[in-house]
């Protein structure tokens, strides 16, 4: 995205090798989020431009950086847009989805050490969320990757970066479904029907799915929703 407002483009860019504490993925699969959308739009504040958007990928390590321990060349992963330090107060309280190293991985558009792996036409691009899977490969911080099962289907688990884990979490985690439950959903979009998912685990007894479209209602029932 070379600006706000204007079509995506397809370009032939550089993505350098990693760095200390850096991986890079060849991306295999990518899913689309509004989010993406959201900052093309020019409506987010902290957009930046030209940029490499996308958050939600899967792929296979191709190379990694000096000090990286826990991934090698081959290993099956998913780029995370929220970090994971095992450092900070909150990391080492359980509440992972905090960690505040977020702001060195994702907040500027650069990586952890302030300066960018992409370029486009001896431009520098910026990376989006800490990921920029809408690329041939992507290079993340150590920390902004996890390993997965290779039986895995990257096609599928890619959209455990974002979607599927925002819905289900908010079903489990935030709201805490009980057994029993009632529940009700506005939306049936990924993230809608990933709560659906998260009711029907917690085991709730009635799950209400509500959308303006009504093809949505015979998908619905495949997630767990009973209405």
């Amino acid at each position: 995205a070379w600006e706000a407002k204007k079509p995506l483009v397809i370009e032939d860019i550089e993505v350098a090798p990693p760095q200390a504490h850096e991986v890079r993925i060849k991306i295999t699969a990518t899913g689309v989020c509004h989010t993406d959308s959201f900052s093309l739009s020019g409506s987010d504040p902290e957009g930046l431009f030209p940029v490499v958007l996308g958050h939600e990928g899967a792929g296979i390590v191709e190379s990694v950086g000096e000090g990286v321990t826990n991934f090698k060349a081959g290993d099956h992963v998913i780029a995370l847009y929220i970090p994971q330090c095992n450092e900070c107060k909150f990391c080492k309280s359980g509440k992972t989805n905090l960690c505040q190293k977020i702001r060195l991985t994702q907040g500027a558009g650069v990586m952890p050490n302030g300066s960018s792996r992409l370029s486009c036409k001896g431009q520098q691009l910026f990376h989006f969320m800490g990921t920029s899977t809408f690329a041939e490969y992507a290079v993340v911080a150590d920390i902004s990757v996890t390993k997965i099962n290779e039986s895995a289907p990257l096609e599928k688990v890619c959209l455990l970066g974002c979607g599927i884990s925002t819905g289900y979490g908010a079903a489990l985690n935030t709201a805490k479904v009980e057994p029993g439950s009632t529940c009700a959903v506005w939306g049936l979009g990924a993230v809608g029907l990933a709560v659906g998912l998260g009711c029907k685990k917690a085991g709730a007894a009635k799950v209400y799915g509500i959308d303006i479209n009504p093809s949505k209602f015979e998908l619905d029932r495949k997630f767990g929703f009973t209405d």
